[in-house]
């Protein structure tokens, strides 16, 4: 089989799944159920997931986002076999290894080593297999004579390194990992991101996280469940966005503030069509040019805010304050995002985001800190101007797009008033930097010999 096809191959299928949990009044409701068996109920139906439906290729990286309780573990733990669903069919190709609930699968009176050996055998490997791997796994785990104490002596990151430390080593086909990440240490965490990364070139992840950056930088693709339902699935940018959005509307009508207004925009990537000078730079011999398109209105990405300001303009300029429409990474530029105020407002804050084609927030910032001593208000009608002058860096060949975004209040509370995700695109022609998301003009390079 190609590699083509092998890619294409449906390893996760899900359809029309649901489950559902009795929820019972009085707990002598469930006595009186078993002795009536179907000729009454004496409890409701708790559906805690419902027609949920996707597919998942082998090789791909998926992510899960949602509020708590919105049938996330839920639909993992069916996934890896540990729940049946109510309703609907899942089907699963290939040897499943998941990390879901802090310490599942693990006997808290078995020892660390002991508990290896469980769930390794539970995962199918052999006791020789186990015997041969458990070097490897005590020392990705590195928890030290912990391994031979009971677990329920452990903290929950020793926990965590422990039943990682299995995963890795069972040669698992599909990877399931719920919210782990989050606890630990941030050296194991990079650890772990290591070995992901690495698994990522043959096996399939399944990734659940509250961490947007996460989720935007480990999936190419995302679904997004709400109270037990499929709201969104699509490319990992498009479905953290929207969720992000949500839960910035949510969080203003739960402390009641500002109605949130969303409005829904596709927009036209000038990088999905050719251009012309792209080849005519190539043809100059003009290298690492980064070239900015204009800001248009109707062609961004989707907006929302409570529409006290709106944004009517963002813009690129050189230190003389005139657009530019071509860079070449490591001048100083101005980043302008021009507001107009539709009420009188208080307290305002203008920001940005730089972002890959990813949607991987690469730098921002925003103008709380250097405006709190002076704080900007204004009246309906009137126009504040956000400047921000930095350095561009040398940037990958590729698409990028800029956030902008205008609120009222302080760093820790405050309304969106207008947030337009893809305000402006900008695109890396040509690929001299060779490291990282972004690159530094190096002011000097140097290697020299210390004398003895």
């Amino acid at each position: 089989m190609s590699s083509e096809v092998a890619s294409a191959e449906t390893v996760i299928e899900v359809n029309g799944v649901g489950k559902s949990y009795h929820m019972y009044e009085r707990p002598s409701h469930r006595l009186w159920q078993a002795l009536a068996g179907k000729r009454r109920s004496f409890y409701k139906d708790f559906w805690a997931l419902r027609d949920v439906s996707f597919s998942i290729h082998r090789g791909q990286t998926v992510g899960i986002v949602g509020r708590n309780g919105s049938g996330k573990s839920t639909l993992l733990q069916m996934i890896a076999g540990t729940l049946s669903p109510t309703e609907g069919s899942i089907k699963v190709k290939g040897r499943v290894a998941a990390l879901l609930e802090l310490g599942s699968g693990f006997n808290p009176e078995f020892t660390g080593r002991e508990n290896v050996y469980l769930n390794a055998t539970i995962y199918g490997l052999s006791r020789a297999q186990i015997d041969q791997r458990l070097d490897s796994i005590l020392a990705f785990a590195d928890i030290g004579e912990f391994i031979d104490q009971p677990v329920r002596s452990y903290s929950s990151g020793m926990s965590v390194r422990l039943a990682f430390a299995v995963i890795v080593h069972v040669d698992a086909d599909i990877l399931i990992i719920d919210e782990a990440l989050a606890v630990g240490d941030a050296f194991f965490s990079q650890k772990c991101m290591r070995f992901l990364r690495e698994f990522q070139k043959s096996g399939t992840l399944l990734f659940v996280s509250h961490d947007a950056a996460a989720v935007t930088n480990l999936c190419q693709n995302a679904v997004w469940l709400q109270s037990g339902r499929m709201r969104l699935s699509g490319t990992s940018q498009e479905v953290v966005e929207a969720y992000m959005t949500e839960q910035h509307v949510v969080g203003r009508r739960e402390v009641g503030g500002a109605e949130i207004v969303v409005e829904e925009k596709l927009r036209r990537f000038a990088s999905d069509a050719p251009d012309f000078r792209h080849d005519a730079l190539l043809e100059a011999g003009i290298s690492n040019r980064i070239a900015i398109f204009e800001f248009d209105p109707d062609n961004v990405g989707q907006e929302f805010g409570a529409r006290g300001a709106r944004i009517i303009d963002v813009s690129m300029t050189d230190h003389q304050g005139q657009r530019v429409g071509v860079l070449e990474g490591g001048e100083q530029v101005r980043l302008q995002v021009r507001v107009e105020l539709q009420q009188a407002l208080d307290n305002l804050i203008v920001g940005f985001y730089v972002k890959d084609r990813l949607g991987q927030r690469l730098f921002g910032d925003n103008s709380y800190f250097a405006c709190r001593d002076t704080p900007i208000s204004g009246e309906a009608g009137e126009q504040i101007v956000g400047t921000f002058v930095f350095r561009m860096p040398i940037m990958p060949s590729g698409s990028y797009m800029i956030d902008a975004a205008v609120a009222s209040g302080d760093q820790h509370d405050h309304t969106q008033q207008h947030w337009i995700h893809d305000a402006l695109e900008f695109r890396a022609m040509d690929e001299t930097m060779r490291f990282g998301l972004v690159g530094l003009p190096m002011l000097s390079i140097q290697v020299s010999k210390e004398l003895q």
